[in-house]
């Protein structure tokens, strides 16, 4: 594969990754604001709200869905970071960006204590 071929697939992959996080993030605060309507119209006190909402079908099947996108963004992560990594043994400039940026950023089930 030529350099400009592996700059184009790099800056594709980049792309969609970018737009692929987006999309996550954007499932992943649709996600909390029904659970906190959910919360909010429920009624009782905070234990029987917080198991109204733990056990909600809707919400089971939001948060799964949320855990593929993770998975899928993961995915494309490593793709861009193999490409970084072939350019920079090829002795091409590294490509900026991606360093330091992790699919799981901002991730509370992902993340430690």
């Amino acid at each position: 594969m030529s350099d400009v071929e592996l700059l184009a697939a790099y800056l594709e992959a980049r792309r969609q990754f970018v737009e692929k996080k987006f999309a996550r993030d954007t499932h992943r605060a649709r996600l909390a604001w029904i659970r906190a309507k959910m919360f909010i119209g429920s009624s009782g006190g905070v234990t029987e709200r917080n198991m109204a909402v733990d056990v909600s079908e809707e919400i089971a099947r939001k948060g799964q869905e949320l855990r593929e996108m993770t998975r899928d963004l993961d995915l494309l992560k490593v793709d861009v970071d193999i490409i970084a990594i072939i350019i920079r043994t090829r002795g091409g400039p590294a490509p900026t960006g991606v360093q330091g940026e992790d699919a799981t950023e901002g991730d509370p089930e992902r993340e430690g204590p």
